[in-house]
């Protein structure tokens, strides 16, 4: 496996792989990996001879109060997860090695980004967008992985390459849970025991709510979405949104859709976890 930490190097070995007719993938990561990044780099196998595993904190993508300091970082063990894994390439760059100290180019996307999460982190989705087409262009992929986690997220990237004509496949892999129910996530080992076990109530707020709305379909909704806030607040979670929406629009659901997105985000402590569950109706 090889380590590339320049966006020139990693551009000239993306285009060598490509001149010897490999297909790329590429998984997107800002590190601290867990199963849930596992199962992206497996799925990435599946579809690609050649794995580039990127792995940097954006630090675009993060509010002036968020957690871009602290967030959790391990670089060599990620390395050795990813060669344990069959990666091809570790991708690691510098903020430096990214952006410019003038740079003033930005990839905005207007319609998806704006509720949820880019409500409540006013630029994280711009930051997004312009950190994965600079990937984009430096891996040069045929196929670039994403987790239904950050369902959101996976919304915007699609559109992106749909809007900028990117000849690139978005395969979105499923969420990936640990055995108590927790959906992974970097930021979970900033939970005290006391609000793990606490923050357990989304993932089951969640089933759920799901068991309902296939028995009674959309007339349930509201009541459904107020029986997941409760039950975050019962547990002593603070809830920043509960969403009901069309999994391809993020609008408000009709009589013509077909997949309902459940979608919810809360605080327990000082520590804000995501969630979502896809319902079939």
């Amino acid at each position: 496996m090889e380590i590339f930490k320049t966006a020139a190097a990693i551009q000239g070995f993306a285009l060598e792989q490509k001149r010897g007719g490999k297909r790329i993938g590429l998984v997107p990561t800002m590190g601290y990996l867990h199963e849930g990044h596992l199962s992206l780099v497996r799925r990435a196998r599946e579809l690609a001879d050649v794995v580039i595993v990127s792995i940097f904190v954006n630090p675009t993508q993060f509010g002036p109060t968020e957690d871009l300091a602290k967030y959790p970082r391990d670089f060599e063990r990620d390395c050795r997860l990813c060669a344990e894994h069959g990666v091809t390439a570790v991708f690691a760059p510098t903020p430096e090695a990214m952006y410019y100290p003038d740079h003033s180019v930005w990839v905005v996307e207007e319609q998806l980004s704006q509720g949820l999460c880019g409500a409540r982190r006013p630029g994280h989705f711009r930051g997004v967008a312009t950190v994965v087409a600079k990937l984009f262009n430096l891996t040069q992929p045929d196929v670039a992985v994403f987790g239904q986690k950050d369902a959101q997220q996976a919304l915007v990237i699609r559109r992106m390459v749909r809007d900028l004509n990117f000849p690139i496949r978005i395969e979105v892999a499923p969420l990936v849970r640990d055995g108590d129910g927790l959906a992974l996530s970097s930021r979970n080992r900033y939970l005290s025991e006391e609000e793990r076990k606490r923050a357990l109530v989304l993932s089951r707020s969640l089933w759920a709510a799901q068991a309902a709305l296939r028995e009674r379909k959309l007339e349930a909704l509201d009541g459904v979405l107020a029986a997941i806030r409760y039950e975050i607040e019962q547990a002593g979670g603070r809830v920043d949104y509960v969403e009901g929406l069309d999994s391809e629009t993020l609008q408000p659901p009709t009589a013509g859709t077909r997949k309902l997105l459940l979608l919810l985000a809360a605080y327990f402590g000082n520590t804000r976890l995501i969630d979502n569950q896809v319902v079939e109706l």
